[in-house]
């Protein structure tokens, strides 16, 4: 069967549409819930992730060299990161203990690249305390790794942040702590510990106490306990509301599935309690349906395996645009304005190792941005960094690429610009196509004239079909223009043929008659 994924954008404008006079009260309605999301900055915000150790090199590492004692090691910021070996007495693998010296101050001298790429939120791994690089092993949540910095640095960041019109995400990792966190150690020593029932202890347990996949560095905390839902989220005091307090706008949950939805939900309004407007977002890699409210999103890795499987060849036209439909349908499109569209991460290889061609790569980057929900720029995509797997894809941020002969940030900033420049990717509903051999969806908002139609072609050949819209406010004869290549299209009667080449997608908007408009009483 010939798989198309189209990417085809009709965007119409007008410059003589009218107002409320021309709108039924169903459209009344609508345009009031388009207006509440455009207002939610949590629907649709690019996200940009950093690794802060990998990031910007230190303004003064001099100064804090002695953070990277042994059995740490500190690298040159040049040097490739490496897989290493089990290390039995610190009970993680050395390439977790491999520096490259980022700091949160040295961050925040990016903060105009940051933004200045289009990004609106700004989502940090972890930067609490612990042993390793990656922090998802935190000594104490509460405190900031010394060799990033301080809580002041986060406020700082916060403030920088926001005067760019952005907002500041942090990792949260309340599953489990590092082994070497002074609860846990005072707990395993002493069963009469007051931190002993923040832990689970038992012969059962593969270490002598329930760890995460088993892992001996990753303790799991007993969230069921009061005291430790307190420390964590309940109280003013607590890690999610002070963190908010200090100008921090949400959290990205780390392995938020296996904190089960009822302690998700207390977070969730606890986070809301504390900062109205704030965000909680999962990593959840399970089937987006039932997160929300527990939840504000998720992390939708879903829809991302349903974008690659389908570049790939493995899924069919039809199954990936049934699958979309019922996500949709399932989850609600609400919830999935907020969740995160993941393309690769820390946790993944990097998307330009993942796809090498140069079209299939460009092609999964339009689906992600036109697809529900906020696309997340990993740090060094929009260059064409290259890794593969833990530590691969953590390399130190390839700064010597940031440059105006770079076509895969020239690509990337003018991919943000067509999203920016249609409100409909970033709020818009989702309806599904009925196509033959093209997936096909469109995104709407509460006036015609912005309506987005998205089609896509990974196959190795062009293809042809007559696309239905089906969209009773898209005006007949309406002349498409692909702003990519110029290329012209028209409809008839709500439908029009278009051809997509191999591994390429249209970006079509409405070309709009200056003078006469069919559009002139349609909201």
């Amino acid at each position: 069967m010939t798989i198309l994924f189209c990417a085809f954008i009709l965007t119409m404008t007008s410059d003589n549409q009218k107002g409320d006079q021309y709108m039924s009260p169903q459209d009344h309605v609508h345009a009031q819930v388009m207006a509440r999301r455009q207002g939610d900055w949590r629907n649709g915000g690019i996200v940009y992730q950093v690794f802060v150790d990998r990031y910007v090199p230190s303004l003064n590492l001099d100064a804090k060299r002695h953070l990277y004692d042994a059995p740490r090691t500190l690298h040159p910021w040049t040097e490739v990161p490496v897989g290493g070996h089990d290390a039995p007495e610190v009970g993680v693998w050395t390439h977790e203990l491999a520096f490259w010296g980022g700091d949160l101050k040295s961050l925040a001298t990016k903060v105009d690249y940051i933004q200045g790429l289009g990004s609106d939120v700004l989502y940090l791994n972890p930067i609490q305390a612990g042993l390793t690089n990656h922090k998802y092993d935190a000594d104490d949540w509460a405190e900031v790794a010394p060799e990033y910095g301080t809580r002041q640095d986060v406020m700082d960041l916060a403030k920088s942040v926001h005067s760019k019109g952005m907002k500041l995400i942090l990792d949260g990792v309340f599953n489990h702590m590092g082994r070497r966190s002074p609860k846990f150690r005072a707990a395993e020593k002493d069963p009469k510990s007051p931190y002993r029932n923040w832990f689970f202890f038992g012969k059962q347990f593969r270490n002598g106490y329930r760890s995460w996949a088993n892992t001996r560095n990753l303790v799991e905390v007993r969230l069921e306990n009061p005291v430790v839902q307190d420390y964590l989220w309940a109280k003013p005091d607590s890690v999610v509301q002070k963190y908010l307090s200090d100008g921090v706008d949400g959290w990205r949950l780390d392995t938020a599935y296996e904190l089960g939805p009822n302690y998700l939900s207390k977070l969730t309004e606890s986070a809301h309690k504390a900062k109205p407007g704030s965000v909680v977002i999962g990593e959840v890699w399970n089937y987006p349906q039932g997160w929300s409210p527990s939840l504000d999103g998720i992390m939708n890795f879903y829809a991302r395996r349903i974008v690659l499987e389908t570049i790939h060849g493995k899924i069919s036209a039809r199954s990936a645009n049934n699958y979309l439909e019922r996500m949709v349908q399932d989850a609600g499109i609400e919830p999935l304005l907020k969740s995160w569209f993941i393309l690769d991460n820390h946790d993944t290889d990097r998307l330009k190792s993942m796809l090498p061609e140069t079209k299939a790569r460009r092609l999964a980057q339009i689906l992600q941005f036109t697809l529900p929900g906020s696309p997340v720029l990993y740090y060094g995509v929009e260059v064409g960094m290259q890794g593969v797997g833990d530590p691969g894809s953590r390399g130190p941020m390839r700064w010597d690429l940031v440059n105006k002969d770079n076509e895969d940030l020239m690509w990337m900033r003018n991919l943000i610009k067509v999203r920016k420049e249609h409100p409909a990717l970033k709020f818009g509903d989702y309806v599904a196509l009925d196509c033959e051999n093209l997936i096909g969806f469109s995104r709407r908002t509460d006036k015609a004239l912005e309506t987005v139609v998205v089609l896509a072609n990974p196959t190795d050949a062009p293809i042809t079909e007559t696309v239905s819209f089906r969209d009773g406010k898209l005006m007949n004869g309406g002349l498409l223009k692909d702003v990519l290549s110029g290329v012209q299209v028209f409809t008839l009667a709500g439908l029009a043929e278009v051809t997509v080449p191999a591994k390429t997608a249209r970006i079509f908007e409405y070309v709009s008659s200056k003078g006469y408009t069919p559009y002139k009483r349609i909201h």
